[in-house]
């Protein structure tokens, strides 16, 4: 049995933009009802093994201004995904949190990102973030960073500390994000 936790909102701006209760949104959809899901099917998982795959983001691991919500919500899924995965060792059943970067897919429209169509161009296929995830899990991992850029801006990251992280990803945000002042 296979559980993935797929489902995620974002909203790009400076807080509380786009509105304080899309960021209650964001966090119902993206911590909430996976939280939730999960609880009520995990009994079933545990009985016939299986696993569960939780889609967080790069963003999970960069506080980013101008989606401060939604990266907070990703940092939530990476970091419980690795907790519950070890309450979970020797149950049957296995966890996984993918953390992909930008993907061609819809999720950029009607979040407030400039250019939403430019930016899903420049991300992964689905189809790529799919055969690394499900490789990971054959192989057992816990985590799972699709893509080289990706793996390779999240493991630089992770020397860098957070303040200088969030002045960085500000830089970046800031050409992709429309910004009232």
């Amino acid at each position: 049995m296979l559980l993935i936790n797929n489902s995620g909102i974002g909203g790009f701006g400076r807080f509380p933009a786009p509105s304080a209760e899309r960021q209650l949104e964001i966090i119902d959809v993206n911590v909430r009802a996976v939280v939730d899901l999960t609880a009520r099917l995990l009994p079933c998982l545990r009985g016939r093994g299986g696993a569960i795959i939780n889609v967080a983001s790069v963003v999970g691991y960069v506080p980013t201004p101008f989606c401060a919500t939604y990266g907070a919500s990703k940092a939530f899924l990476l970091n419980w995904s690795i907790a519950l995965a070890e309450e979970m060792r020797g149950t049957g059943v296995h966890v996984l949190a993918v953390s992909p970067g930008t993907i061609q897919t819809e999720f950029f429209s009607g979040t407030g990102a400039a250019s939403p169509e430019s930016i899903a161009r420049r991300g992964m296929s689905p189809d790529e973030v799919v055969r690394e995830a499900l490789g990971a899990l054959a192989d057992g991992r816990t985590t799972v960073v699709p893509g080289w850029r990706n793996r390779l801006a999240t493991s630089v990251g992770s020397l860098l500390p957070k303040a200088l992280l969030a002045r960085i990803s500000r830089g970046a945000m800031e050409r992709r994000v429309p910004l009232s002042p």
